[in-house]
């Protein structure tokens, strides 16, 4: 009861937040507000985000073949077809519940590849995190070079001293975690342990491998391509397209921290959009018009992959 009740609430409480700003926000619009951005949506010139969603095309295509490198490391040759179709349904599944993604994928490799479930999901943690310090250094970068736009839109609204007793409280909770972890005998952190070293070979896979150079590689085009398909949509709009290279880099760092943390940036992204582009003289019309195309095209592209993936796969392994 007590799981289900958590699986709903892990799937409602952020769609909830999305619905809730959407409606909180352009209830703040005028008519003439909400004129203007049907008039950008219906103005806009699509060919960019038909471009955008080809560079989105080219991120999925490179992930799936840097995940080959860390499971054939591991002694588990699998087809790229099978690899690009986890990952798409990974990304559809984030839509419902955030993060769950990476457990699906390692669900299918263990169902249609016989990988173990354990050591499949180490190469997805190993993944994500090479993937959080690349988001890491485009954050440092928008800080160095934006710092002042980032500090207006950020740093000058957390109330300090309750993230300083967050972060107090967080790490004592950590610490004790760790002491309980490393000397507590009950059955259940035995297990929790067993699980754990299958997910560190998973994780120093990426280390040892022979063609870490061409993980190395992928990852770039993964990362190259993320800000490409957000940097060419800012010519979707011509009130957007005078905005700077600074400007994007900080624009993509606040919507990849909106869709990481909430279920894939519903009703959150467009907000944020629109929020950090007022700092570029962009109207808070044009930059929310602009955060639904961008959002709305890319989610489109996930379901369209997803599902597709989720009918096509059980076709492409008949015999398994």
């Amino acid at each position: 009861m007590k799981q289900t009740l958590s699986k709903w609430l892990s799937i409602l409480l952020p769609l909830m937040l999305g619905v809730f700003l959407i409606i909180y926000t352009y209830n703040q619009f005028s008519p003439e507000q909400i004129k203007k951005i049907q008039h950008h949506f219906e103005n806009a010139n699509y060919s960019y985000i038909y471009l955008s969603l080809l560079l989105s095309l080219i991120s999925y295509i490179s992930r799936a073949y840097r995940w080959k490198y860390s499971l054939n490391h591991l002694g588990y040759p699998n087809s790229f077809h099978n690899n690009f179709m986890a990952v798409s349904i990974g990304y559809l599944m984030n839509m419902t519940i955030p993060r769950s993604g990476e457990v699906t994928r390692a669900v299918i490799l263990k169902k249609y590849d016989n990988i173990p479930f354990d050591k499949g999901f180490g190469t997805i943690v190993a993944e994500r995190i090479v993937d959080s310090f690349i988001l890491l250094l485009c954050i440092c970068t928008a800080l160095i070079f934006q710092f002042e736009v980032v500090k207006a839109f950020v740093i000058d609204k957390i109330p300090k001293q309750k993230i300083a007793w967050l972060l107090a409280i967080g790490f004592i909770l950590f610490i004790i975690a760790l002491l309980f972890y490393y000397y507590s005998k009950l059955k259940i952190v035995l297990l929790i342990k067993e699980k754990i070293s299958g997910l560190k070979e998973g994780l120093l896979s990426i280390f040892k491998m022979k063609n870490k150079w061409g993980f190395l590689l992928h990852t770039i085009i993964i990362w190259v391509s993320y800000i490409l398909m957000f940097y060419v949509t800012i010519y979707a709009l011509p009130e957007i397209s005078h905005i700077g290279i600074g400007a994007v880099i900080t624009s993509f760092v606040v919507g990849s921290i909106a869709i990481a943390l909430t279920s894939s940036g519903f009703g959150t992204y467009p907000v944020l959009m629109s929020k950090i582009l007022l700092f570029y003289s962009v109207a808070e019309t044009a930059g929310s018009a602009f955060g639904w195309i961008v959002w709305t095209s890319q989610m489109l592209m996930t379901v369209v992959l997803g599902c597709l993936s989720f009918l096509l796969l059980p076709l492409f392994n008949k015999n398994k």
